[in-house]
């Protein structure tokens, strides 16, 4: 080798021996060139920090609420439209891109970063990301900074009751508005009870501390259809200001719902709906599925879908086991009692049962009178009457709504002639 080299430099053709000593010098030039960018990267790197959060965890919508209660907001050109944010029907919320702002003090350079192609999932959704970026090298600063997000999401939290809903993670349901507490009409006494209980739980959580018992509780509704069971679960989110994440147990397996309930924040009321209906992987409620699917043809598929099976095994274990979470309420409707495990019913997973049965004469003359206010008791006990048919409050309700809009319907030829 040192032979070819020498024969090459030390050889009579000049234009091998320039070429080769312009590609060296040159390629030491690029490298001379090179090091004072590699040096001010590398000042850059030991006098900044950085905090990164990504849109598979749910800091990343309070981050992009935080993001509302900054000034510096308004001061930006190139801004995004979000209307996912609580509080806010439609939102501005930083572009992707990079920008610069000042915050507690320091410059503060925010990139968002949003991918080209959709991630997988039940619906095709982008990958986001956010990343902060100022001087100085603690990292208390940073955990001062995140504080002051949590805060603010902590401001949100306590001030509404939003609707949660799962798809590889949990997303805010848009359009959802809470039952009010006084809308939702039920037998004497039962609403206030079940208040009256909700609450002595929720001021007790230093006594479950010291008797070293987990701090949840469970709550089982059940009664016919259209009775109002999902109405008052919404009610008591609303009345507590807790947040309501709904399950949809076809929708799981044993570990996606372990999962999903462990990324359930506390304060927050988890919705199991229509648990009776619930399909486990060998039975439902004691049924052998095997028998409900003899008579059905070959290569027809069953009504579970395959991959998607929660377990009584499961299920329990999100209830009670060892991660199950703290600081919840639990809250299951059922159509039927009767079709329930008994290891479902015991106590430390449902703790406090209320049947809600078909509506009384007197939940359907309080229901007449919150419709038309100005109607007196005796008017509201001739129509409650006549009208024996609807078993429900739901279909009472029903009743009300459609007598309201046939009133409306005929004013309005007279609202023309007047």
């Amino acid at each position: 080798m040192w032979q070819l080299l020498k024969q090459m430099f030390g050889g009579q053709n000049q234009f091998t021996t320039g070429g080769l000593t312009l590609m060296i010098v040159g390629g030491i030039g690029v490298y001379l060139r090179a090091i004072p960018l590699r040096i001010w990267y590398w000042i850059v790197d030991q006098t900044t920090m950085e905090i990164t959060v990504k849109d598979d965890d749910r800091a990343f919508v309070w981050v992009k609420e935080w993001f509302l209660d900054q000034k510096f907001l308004k001061r930006l050109r190139r801004v995004d439209l979000d209307t996912t944010l609580r509080g806010a029907r439609v939102a501005l919320i930083p572009a992707p891109g990079s920008h610069w702002s000042w915050h507690a003090g320091r410059p503060f350079k925010v990139y968002f970063y949003r991918s080209a192609e959709a991630k997988g999932g039940y619906t095709q959704r982008r990958m986001e990301s956010l990343t902060f970026c100022t001087a100085g090298r603690k990292q208390a600063f940073l955990q001062e900074f995140v504080d002051g997000i949590v805060q603010s999401h902590q401001r949100r939290e306590v001030a509404h009751s939003w609707l949660y809903i799962y798809d590889d993670g949990w997303y805010q349901s848009q359009g959802y508005t809470p039952r009010c507490l006084e809308s939702v009409i039920l037998q004497p006494g039962d609403k206030e009870r079940l208040v009256a209980d909700i609450a002595k739980f929720r001021s007790s959580r230093a006594r479950y501390r010291k008797l070293g018992v987990p701090y949840h509780r469970g709550y089982l509704l059940y009664g016919p259809p259209g009775t109002g069971k999902t109405s008052l679960v919404s009610a008591i989110a609303d009345r507590f200001a807790m947040s309501l994440y709904a399950v949809n147990l076809t929708a799981f397996n044993d570990r996606s719902l372990s999962s999903a309930i462990n990324d359930v924040p506390p304060n927050s009321v988890v919705l199991f709906e229509d648990i009776d209906c619930m399909k486990t992987g060998e039975a439902r409620a004691g049924v052998d599925t095997r028998a409900e699917n003899k008579d059905a043809k070959p290569g027809e598929k069953e009504n579970t879908p395959a991959g998607f099976n929660v377990t009584l095994s499961g299920l329990l274990n999100v209830l009670d086991g060892f991660h199950a979470p703290e600081n919840v309420l639990f809250m299951m409707t059922s159509n039927r009692i009767d079709a329930l495990e008994p290891a479902l019913l015991r106590p430390g997973r449902i703790d406090y049962r209320l049947y809600l049965g078909e509506a009384t004469r007197g939940q359907k003359v309080e229901l007449y009178q919150r419709f038309f206010s100005l109607a007196s008791e005796i008017d509201a006990e001739l129509f409650v009457a006549t009208q024996r048919d609807a078993a429900t409050m739901a279909e009472f309700q029903g009743l009300l709504l459609r007598m309201e809009q046939e009133a409306e319907t005929a004013a309005e030829p007279a609202e023309l002639l007047a």
